[in-house]
């Protein structure tokens, strides 16, 4: 039987006052990229821990392949990667020494860590580099090697956390091609990310939180829906009649911007973009410029999150341990 690679069910983990989890759910396909969004303190990272077994919630049910996450806390760690917001590699070595390393600390013998090692390396275009120390690289590689680090031992399903931050344009695209690589070879991913781009680009599916709970979820586009359709946006030279313009168009005249709206119908913004053009020239009228205007996920995700929901309770004090607080001892079997 086959199961999803990851469903929580009615999740809940408190802080003394503060809920960081507050009733969460999410359920995530196999062989896509799951994006998880929300705002600082939305719970993101205290929902992956609790996924990958370095936390344990106060309520609720998170089972990764059919396996329970309370009960059965090793088999799920050896069947999942996590790949941290800071890279987790010692840069005195080569990149093909950390590889090895890795796969010599989950248990691999040393012929099949060094087979392993080169076979990420040239699955991430770091074969040339592989005999460089990490000191070396360049921010994007780094990057690379490290979530290579996290697909040692071939999981199911990688926790990547926040995996572009700090890096340049050119990086990020770097580690956008190799989630993509990741996911044709078979691995699911759930990428958490304050990126909305990065989870437009690569997200097959999108869930936001925002206070511990599920705010939104649904593809980018069914995201973008919420806040309306597609808008034509004709600006209007300054001599220009706008009541006239408007009138024409079946748009609706702002004054100060010298604009007018043209509402897509069912048909999409390209039907209606073409429809503008054709009605200004039936009209005899020039305007300045014409912008077809979509959503963006940008406005989705500060329409979801603008409020705190009601329930929501003061911020994690300053003194309460953080769920990403140094561990004082790894779990058994525990991954990165």
């Amino acid at each position: 039987m086959s199961f999803p690679p990851l469903v929580a069910r009615g999740l809940r983990k408190r802080y003394g006052d503060t809920h960081a989890l507050d009733g969460f759910d999410l359920e995530i396909e196999t062989g896509a990229v799951h994006a998880l969004l929300g705002p600082n303190g939305a719970g993101k990272s205290t929902a992956v821990n609790t996924f990958a077994t370095l936390t344990r919630c106060d309520e609720g049910e998170v089972r990764v392949a059919g396996r329970d996450a309370r009960r059965e806390p090793a088999a799920v760690r050896a069947s999942v990667g996590l790949v941290g917001q800071h890279a987790a590699l010692d840069e005195i070595l080569f990149g093909r020494e950390n590889l090895v390393m890795f796969g010599r600390l989950y248990g691999l013998p040393k012929s099949a860590a060094r087979e392993r090692a080169d076979e990420l390396l040239g699955t991430f275009g770091l074969l040339d580099a592989a005999d460089r120390k990490v000191s070396t690289y360049s921010g994007g590689m780094r990057r690379r090697l490290d979530i290579a680090a996290g697909l040692i031992r071939r999981p199911a399903l990688l926790f990547l956390d926040e995996p572009t931050t700090g890096l340049d344009p050119r990086g990020r695209n770097e580690v956008w091609q190799a989630v993509r690589q990741i996911v044709d070879a078979g691995t699911t991913v759930l990428l958490t990310t304050q990126y909305l781009d990065e989870a437009d680009q690569l997200a097959d599916r999108i869930t936001v939180m925002n206070t511990g709970r599920v705010v939104a979820e649904g593809t980018a586009q069914e995201l973008k829906r919420r806040l309306g359709g597609d808008r034509v946006l004709v600006t209007a030279p300054a001599h220009a009649d706008l009541d006239r313009l408007a009138a024409a168009l079946g748009g609706t005249a702002d004054a100060e911007l010298r604009q007018v709206t043209v509402e897509a119908g069912p048909d999409g913004g390209a039907a209606a973009l073409t429809g503008v053009v054709r009605a200004l020239d039936a009209a005899g009228l020039v305007v300045d410029d014409i912008l077809l205007r979509r959503p963006t996920l940008d406005e989705v995700f500060l329409d979801l999150t603008a409020a705190p929901a009601p329930s929501a309770l003061p911020a994690l004090p300053a003194s309460t341990p953080s769920a990403l607080a140094p561990q004082t001892a790894r779990p058994e079997g525990a991954h990165r």
